[in-house]
């Protein structure tokens, strides 16, 4: 693809890596057909060739109307466009440096601008979203049916059987994340209560900070970058204490494997980060080395974009379920993104509601007594309309294994 980009934005960070990107797309469209936006609004410009173009016009005139904005923002960034390019184009990356543009070129909204400023305020701050989230979980029965279903049920949490771990064959830094560590505690839970077994030691960190993506993710990169070096330089000083860093939420985890694209104009961050990327892993690429043998259950996967488009995950949690002896059933367009998408379910909730009935009339199609995914934001999406539980897949593999041993974790 040709360019010619503007005079005034030539010198500005980060342009000639999106004048890259944009000289790698061929205009094949074979993106358009994984595209979930493309093919629920049939739209050129839903699809990422056409929001290509989009960024491209953009970048040449240093300018942008508000009806491509909405394009844009229609976008998941589930990125199987990126999965099924042939050219290997980087699209999310080309669109988060579109965004940062578009930040001081266009006015959203003010009813997005509002919604995005306060997540952007409160879910990075777990001393605020989770006070928030209790208060909701609390008055979830007065509230309207569409805010109700954004509330998810208080878990009952698991025992903590305190098992030492004297001679640990590794040692684990597990991150507790913002929204997870509030409003699914239970998976980390039984994922320390797992690696004891295996002779792993757990150890965390004290109020280690959000990883950025929220703030990344929209339109507040500044900001964003700030958390990220936060928490960098929060796992830097624990690099030679621990064989992994590990995430159980595949959006966190994806972010930071991915920390030094972000930090592409500071090269110390870019060593730094380097080194901490070595050390991350998700939670499926640790367990995968472990054996269990767990109770019976006929399970769908949901495998979340931010796993298999965005870390290049595919199979592994159901590797791991059946090797386990846990029933796992095949569903159609698995490739495709549940809607979820971080905050987009709040920002765009029509096209994310179409996206979840799609994405749960496959996963159910065959009946399963459960629904796991690997992220906390797909999982409280898809138990809003699921008429069967939803869980971490973690705590499925937990649940199944004291079921068939009894005892061996107290």
């Amino acid at each position: 693809m040709q360019t010619h980009i503007h005079p005034d934005l030539v010198a500005l960070p980060n342009i000639q890596e999106a004048e890259s990107i944009l000289r790698s797309c061929v205009h094949c469209g074979f993106c358009t057909a994984t595209c979930p936006t493309y093919q629920l609004l049939g739209d050129e410009l839903d699809g990422p060739r056409g929001r290509i173009y989009l960024l491209k016009n953009l970048l040449e005139e240093n300018a942008i109307d508000d009806r491509a904005v909405v394009h844009l923002d229609r976008c998941l960034t589930c990125r199987a466009c990126e999965t099924t390019c042939p050219s290997g184009v980087q699209y999310s990356r080309l669109l988060d440096i579109g965004k940062d543009l578009i930040s001081t070129r266009s006015e959203r909204p003010a009813s997005m601008r509002i919604k995005s400023a306060l997540l952007r305020w409160f879910v990075p701050r777990p001393y605020l979203f989770t006070p928030l989230l209790r208060t909701g979980q609390l008055l979830s029965p007065l509230m309207p049916a569409a805010l109700a279903e954004k509330v998810p049920a208080r878990q009952k949490k698991l025992p903590v059987a305190g098992r030492m771990v004297a001679s640990p064959s590794k040692t684990v830094l597990l991150l507790h994340g913002c929204v997870q560590g509030a409003a699914t505690p239970n998976v980390n839970i039984a994922l320390e209560q797992l690696l004891a077994m295996q002779n792993v030691a757990v150890v965390s960190m004290h109020r280690e900070g959000c990883c950025g993506a929220v703030d990344y993710h929209n339109s507040a990169q500044a900001r964003g970058l700030e958390r990220m070096r936060n928490l960098v330089d929060k796992l830097y000083e624990r690099l030679g204490e621990v064989d992994y860093i590990v995430s159980s939420a595949s959006g966190c985890g994806v972010t930071i494997k991915e920390y030094p694209l972000y930090f592409s104009e500071d090269p110390v961050y870019v060593q730094k980060s380097s080194q901490v990327v070595e050390k991350i892993v998700d939670v499926s690429e640790l367990l995968k080395q472990c054996e269990f043998q767990c109770a019976p259950i006929c399970a769908a996967v949901h495998t979340p974009c931010t796993l298999q488009h965005g870390q290049g995950i595919s199979g592994a949690i159901e590797g791991i379920l059946e090797d386990a002896g846990i029933s796992v059933v095949k569903s159609r367009d698995a490739d495709l993104c549940c809607g979820s998408a971080g905050t987009y379910s709040v920002l765009q909730p029509d096209i994310s509601g179409q996206l979840r009935t799609r994405k749960l009339e496959a996963l159910q199609e065959h009946a399963p007594q459960v629904i796991v995914t690997a992220n906390i934001g797909c999982q409280m999406h898809l138990q809003n309309g699921a008429s069967v539980p939803v869980i971490h897949w973690v705590e499925l593999l937990y649940q199944q294994y004291t079921l068939a041993n009894p005892g061996t974790l107290d």
